[in-house]
């Protein structure tokens, strides 16, 4: 009954959540790997270089990011998000339009700005500020969008560029974007918390201070921590946009293969509501350093798979690690660093993420040009998420009694 009370009160609000991170679908990577083959026909591009195009975009958008994912500490999501979707749109248009393989990497830069970037942190920060005894229960529940992109997206629109030109997808999806503007103005006709009151009323961090990004980036914390925020979203987002080499070299069908996504989905939904309550009830010092294992099983699993069933089992370890980094990193960064200054700051660690997601395409494009085959990547890329989670968990272990220091 407290669950359904919950949704009951703060429908509106979790709705427009969900909302923002369902809409960032159409600049996250495994929405535009699914055109990768026609991009790539259509340009003669090859891995590497399609893989390149990508890092050049995404690594732009993470620069940028830095300093647009800031703009949540001075605009309400209301007004904010409206304009975000709206500029989606035009990416979208332009994508559907892009006339040379040199406008490419400013199409791949405007989705992933737009949407991977500022949509899902502008939800997520509004979470991280409007909710605090409930903020991992309200996290969980928001980044439904993303699993509900993960699941649906891929699988209809495989079936759709089957049916219809891939630069017309793209101007569906951008109507779908200017279409959800007044959804989201509706739905937050009022929001739960005028910034004015989460300005006075702030969570504290660690030495009971508010931390601004220029003191988050000089303590040692954040540099243990940026291994484990790089990582997920470097070979994560690798693994979804090699997905078609990936299953030419194991000898599936793309289509099978994305069938597994639901399942995929399903996992990660379930693990995004299960570290919710988990993130309420423990916090996140007991949770973070266990955040990499799912991800370093996943590829070891994916590594050996010789069927499509074991390739169901590596995908859905790899759903564990990713409802978990769904919540985990916003509320850490909330509990350790304040709420006062938590746009900023997620936009750093936004930024890092962004720029792991640019990372992985291109060196794992490049290598499969040298001939290393994306599989036989995979258990040197587990080895990388083991190395990780030491450091979180070394320096979480000695920044934990820094907060139960008062201002």
């Amino acid at each position: 009954m407290e669950y359904v009370r919950f949704l009951r009160d703060n429908a509106k609000w979790l709705a427009a959540g969900v909302l923002l991170t369902f809409s960032s679908s159409y600049g996250q990577t495994y929405f535009i790997s699914i055109f990768a083959g026609e991009i790539m026909g259509r340009f003669s591009l090859s891995h590497g270089q399609w893989g390149a195009i990508y890092t050049l975009g995404t690594a732009a958008s993470a620069v940028v990011m830095i300093w647009s994912g800031a703009l949540t500490d001075q605009f309400r999501v209301r007004q904010l998000g409206a304009v975000i979707l709206a500029l989606l749109a035009v990416a979208c248009f332009f994508m559907a339009s892009v006339p040379s393989v040199f406008a490419l990497p400013f199409a791949i830069f405007a989705l992933r700005l737009f949407g991977q970037g500022m949509a899902s942190h502008i939800a997520i920060v509004g979470m991280a500020r409007w909710f605090v005894a409930t903020r991992g229960r309200a996290m969980s529940i928001a980044t439904l969008g993303f699993a509900a992109g993960q699941a649906i997206l891929p699988v209809v629109f495989v079936v759709l560029l089957v049916l219809f030109d891939w630069r017309a997808l793209w101007v569906a999806v951008g109507i779908v974007s200017l279409l959800s503007i007044p959804v989201l103005l509706w739905l937050l006709k009022q929001e739960r918390t005028p910034q004015s009151i989460a300005k006075e009323s702030p969570s504290v961090g660690m030495n009971g201070d508010q931390w601004t990004r220029k003191a988050v980036l000089h303590h040692w914390l954040f540099w243990l921590l940026v291994p484990s925020l790089l990582g997920p979203a470097a070979w994560g987002t690798a693994l979804l946009f090699q997905q078609v080499h990936l299953t030419q070299v194991k000898g599936w069908s793309h289509v099978e293969f994305v069938s597994l996504l639901p399942l995929f989905t399903l996992v990660s939904i379930l693990t995004t509501f299960a570290t919710g309550w988990a993130l309420d009830k423990f916090g996140t010092s007991r949770l973070m350093p266990l955040l990499m294992l799912p991800y370093a099983m996943a590829f070891m699993i994916l590594a050996a798979a010789d069927s499509i069933g074991m390739a169901a089992l590596g995908l859905a370890v790899f759903g564990i690690g990713t409802g978990a980094s769904s919540t985990l990193p916003a509320a850490f960064s909330a509990e350790y660093f304040g709420t006062r200054h938590i746009g900023s700051i997620k936009a750093l660690f936004a930024a890092i993420m962004v720029l792991g997601s640019a990372l992985g395409p291109g060196i794992t494009g490049w290598l499969i040009d040298l001939g290393i085959d994306f599989p036989d990547q995979m258990n040197w890329l587990a080895l990388y998420f083991v190395a990780a989670a030491i450091l979180v968990t070394i320096g979480i272990r000695w920044a934990r009694p820094m907060l139960s220091v008062p201002a």
